[in-house]
């Protein structure tokens, strides 16, 4: 057969009939894509792996416990080959010839009719990758093209620039605990595509060195606040700018909804008529502390985690957080914004009952280069704060999950 290129081409397999032989790893890989395209689906396999077999007890597959039969690919518009038995992988080939089904063969790509491209999606973009003719194909080497072609649609680095008009709005991007790499895919696709950039203190920093220089950034500590309080001002910052048609995103240390302030954002985007995406972030809450060893439930120590706020002391008429209770939960509690407050914290936690010896561990920047952990109790969290100098931003995390990992006594 001459080495001609393959000519790519996207299949419809809405309510068309489907035929893999085969229940083993390369139907696992292949049917998730073949159910999602809408085909329907005959499995003829006498056997097959877990997953395929839940495929077919959900009703997504239809399963023939068999061998391949001829006959099997009539009436087919496509068919995936990938039985162990290379006689009905021949077989089944020669019927698709005569039928003019075409044929992927997982065993003999040379025989085959059709090739499976390394795909891959974005944001509505399906990525396929094929090499430019039958000699020297290499799986891996399509595979991390197609890696690196859907990467770069989804964080940004490799921007195709919309020629359809977008509609101007708001994306409220939770931007996690401060490594750069552990902004979501969306977020981060997002901030490449914006114009305005709104951006809190705690936000991934590292990521803004990464805009276009036509991307205007916005230091939201740094916005004239005049009549305004500062959320207010930002609020107003916010509307202003996606009124002037342009794409604004407010990016948020954390999870804009985890002590981030998004509702009122978005309550105040909603009375203007704005269109706002919320994009969720991970929180330092959990990360932070996974970042420094700690896991906040573990298995017999911790069968759930708390997360409040310390910014207000406990005696402090404005405090939402029934810190009594607290004392008396056998699980974590995370503290967030507490260092300045934590010596009354703990000093309200022992009060009402908790253990002066329980384990402490404060996270400064975590996740970042310049994380460090420091370990107290209860009893001495408030003096080993001075001594050792420890700073905002830090998760403050309390319990005996401090002592379950490695570094439990730092």
């Amino acid at each position: 057969m001459a080495a001609h290129p393959a000519y790519p081409v996207g299949l419809r397999l809405t309510g068309r009939r489907v035929v893999v032989l085969g229940g083993g790893q390369v139907a696992q890989r292949r049917l998730p894509a073949l159910i999602a395209a809408g085909a329907e689906i005959l499995l003829v396999s006498p056997g097959a792996t877990p997953s395929v077999e839940a495929m077919a007890d959900a009703g997504e597959i239809t399963w023939e416990r068999r061998p391949y039969a001829d006959g099997d690919l009539a009436d087919a518009w496509y068919a995936l080959i990938a039985t162990s038995d290379a006689e009905a992988n021949t077989a089944a080939s020669a019927e698709g010839e005569r039928h003019r089904v075409w044929c992927v063969r997982a065993d003999d790509a040379d025989r085959a009719t059709a090739w499976t491209p390394a795909t891959g999606t974005s944001e509505g973009v399906t990525v396929a990758v094929l090499t430019t003719d039958g000699r020297g194909r290499d799986p891996r080497h399509t595979a991390a093209i197609r890696d690196a072609v859907v990467e770069g649609l989804r964080d940004g680095t490799l921007v195709a620039p919309h020629h359809r008009t977008r509609t101007a709005g708001v994306a409220l991007v939770g931007g996690g605990p401060g490594d750069p790499d552990l902004i979501t895919v969306r977020g981060r696709r997002l901030l490449a595509e914006a114009d305005v950039v709104i951006a809190d203190r705690l936000g991934p920093r590292d990521l803004l060195a990464e805009l276009p220089p036509h991307v205007e950034v916005i230091d939201a500590a740094k916005i004239p606040y005049g009549r305004y309080m500062a959320q207010e001002a930002i609020n107003h910052a916010l509307i202003e700018h996606a009124k002037q048609g342009k794409a604004v995103v407010r990016l948020k240390g954390g999870d804009p909804y985890v002590f981030g302030r998004g509702m009122e954002e978005l309550h105040a985007l909603a009375e203007a008529g704005i269109t706002c995406t919320v994009v969720p972030g991970i929180s330092s809450s959990i990360s932070v502390p996974g970042a420094a060893g700690i896991p906040v439930t573990h298995r017999g120590v911790a069968h759930e985690f708390t997360v409040v706020s310390g910014h207000v002391a406990p005696d402090d008429a404005r405090s939402l957080v029934d810190w009594a209770s607290l004392a008396k939960l056998t699980g974590t509690l995370v503290i967030l914004m507490g260092v300045d407050k934590i010596g009354k914290i703990a000093e309200t936690l022992v009060a009402h009952g908790k253990s002066p010896d329980t384990p402490v561990a404060l996270v400064q920047e975590g996740t970042t280069a310049a994380q460090r952990r420091v370990d107290a109790t209860l009893e001495t969290v408030a003096e080993t704060v001075v001594a050792r100098d420890v700073r905002p931003p830090a998760v403050i995390v309390v319990g005996e999950v401090v002592r379950v990992g490695p570094h439990g006594t730092a």
